[in-house]
């Protein structure tokens, strides 16, 4: 699916979200640039991970809108939805005794014909994304005997073998050793460059979010408290403000670096 480049991928405009009664979000308003990687950070229920499903079209707002490269989410077909965009949630629901390959060409479902089956071209799409992400030699295994680790890299594969230019990521490092952090991470930001695609994650390692992003955005409380690049976003202020954290943020290579810093020494 082609996308123009003269609208934003995603387009969120006075976004609220009302889940059993209780207000998750408000006011939410967030513009990602086609080709861009936006992180959203914020404290434990901020509301992060809500606003990435109802981007994703997977819960409904209750004011406000979305859209996504210039088309109102409300108006797109599931089919043609899934094409735009692919998302990687926290828990994903996993089919009892799946292999790997077979999850993995779940991503390929948007473009099989009603009744059809996958074709030469998904496979390959397929065996490419498993061999980029390291997962060739576990096609064959079931879900279930993965590690977290392995299982976590095994839920990207399907998203980028949805093909979307939209890719969403909720905590996508969150199971991942470091060496493993920086493959997935590198993989998408590759992806990025070489095909335009757009993405919009969470992430608790501000450090590693940081290096990353072309922007950030800081939601608390259900609402955006801060936009920006990282190093006007990740600063001793808000960081205390917002996550009621003592932190020192120093000036790295590639973005600013979040170090905790304890109150106090513990007496012997």
């Amino acid at each position: 699916m082609t996308t123009p480049t003269t609208v934003a991928a995603v387009e969120v405009t006075g976004l609220g979200v009302t889940l059993g009664g209780a207000h998750i979000l408000t006011g939410v308003d967030l513009t990602v640039r086609t080709g861009e990687w936006v992180t959203v950070i914020g404290p434990n229920g901020a509301g992060k991970s809500t606003l990435l499903r109802a981007v994703g079209g997977l819960l409904p707002a209750s004011t406000g809108a979305v859209s996504l490269f210039g088309t109102p989410i409300a108006r797109l077909r599931r089919r043609d939805r899934a094409r735009t965009v692919a998302t990687v949630p926290q828990s994903p629901v996993v089919p009892a005794g799946m292999a790997v390959l077979d999850y993995v060409l779940l991503g390929r479902t948007p473009y099989v014909p009603p009744l059809g089956r996958e074709s030469a071209a998904d496979l390959a799409v397929a065996y490419d994304v498993l061999d980029r992400l390291d997962l060739t030699g576990f096609a064959a295994r079931a879900l279930a005997t993965l590690s977290g680790g392995e299982r976590q890299r095994v839920f990207l594969a399907r998203a980028l073998a949805q093909g979307a230019p939209l890719l969403l990521l909720d905590e996508p490092t969150s199971a991942l050793d470091i060496g493993h952090q920086q493959e997935v991470l590198e993989l998408v930001d590759q992806l990025r460059a070489d095909h335009g695609l757009t993405v919009l994650a969470t992430m608790h390692d501000l450090s590693v979010a940081g290096e990353y992003a072309d922007r950030m955005v800081l939601v608390a409380a259900g609402a955006v408290v801060a936009d920006g690049p990282p190093r006007t976003v990740l600063t001793d202020e808000l960081l205390g403000t917002h996550y009621r954290a003592r932190v020192r943020v120093i000036e790295g290579e590639h973005g600013p670096l979040v170090v905790p810093v304890r109150t106090r020494r513990a007496v012997d």
